[in-house]
């Protein structure tokens, strides 16, 4: 199994910190001075733009109206269009190095919906991948539980590595759709709110039951060790801060 370093922080004052410490954590793996990487946290309340939202007409009408209703706006790592994380989810991202990351894309895909699909099922839910009709941030790894988005996965290569992260909604799918409402009309996207789905809606589960179980899974299938990230990497990634935020901010 490949050894892998199991991170529970969070950085996230400013908000945008968390993406470059994903952004210059990836590069250190990539590099061999750091090894493979798991990462799961709670994060702040951000909305996530891909790369293709900040080339949208509306980007600078959407970035507005996300900050209205109290949500920091990021441009973030992995691709897809614009998705929402708060304090009753859980971001999650595996980092690995590798000499050929074009080859690998879907074996990292379906090995992370592998673990994430198993330990859900360990606490009850049936869950299945694929994308379904109306979600936002639609992609074909999503993992959806009786017909609405729990889960929304993305990759991101550079030279050397490869990083997968996502999202998993514990619970306030509210809040999701609240500022996914404005946001996507100025992207001119369709959506359908009701796709939009929480773990908590379908049976009782609370955030440390969902990361313990998805850390378990993970366990079965690689080394995992606790892994602190060096005070020098967080300050490196305070400097790419505005890498991350959106032109003017």
């Amino acid at each position: 199994m490949t050894r892998t370093g199991l991170v529970v922080s969070a950085f996230s004052n400013p908000p945008e910190l968390d993406t470059a410490v994903s952004y210059a954590s990836l590069k250190e793996v990539a590099a061999g001075r750091l090894p493979d990487l798991f990462r799961i946290h709670t994060p702040a309340r951000i909305v996530a733009f891909g790369r293709q939202d900040t080339h949208s007409p509306g980007y600078e009408e959407a970035v507005a109206s996300c900050e209205e209703e109290g949500f920091t706006p990021v441009v973030r790592l992995a691709g897809g269009r614009a998705a929402v994380f708060h304090e009753a989810t859980l971001a999650f991202s595996w980092q690995t190095r590798t000499t050929q990351p074009k080859l690998g894309i879907s074996e990292r895909f379906e090995f992370i919906t592998g673990v994430l699909v198993a330990a859900l099922g360990s606490l009850g839910f049936e869950a299945e991948v694929g994308e379904i009709s109306g979600e936002y941030c639609p992609g074909r790894y999503s993992i959806h539980v009786s017909g609405q988005k729990v889960i929304g996965i993305g990759q991101r290569l550079v030279d050397g590595a490869a990083h997968v992260g996502g999202v998993i909604v514990v619970d306030d799918r509210t809040s999701i759709n609240r500022v996914l409402g404005p946001v996507y009309r100025a992207l001119d996207l369709t959506w359908e709110p009701g796709v939009t789905g929480a773990l908590a809606d379908h049976r009782p589960v609370n955030m440390s039951d969902v990361a313990g179980q998805v850390i378990a899974e993970l366990g079965k299938r690689l080394d995992l060790f606790d892994l602190a990230l060096p005070a020098g990497l967080i300050s490196q990634a305070a400097l790419l801060v505005p890498n991350h935020q959106p032109p003017g901010r």
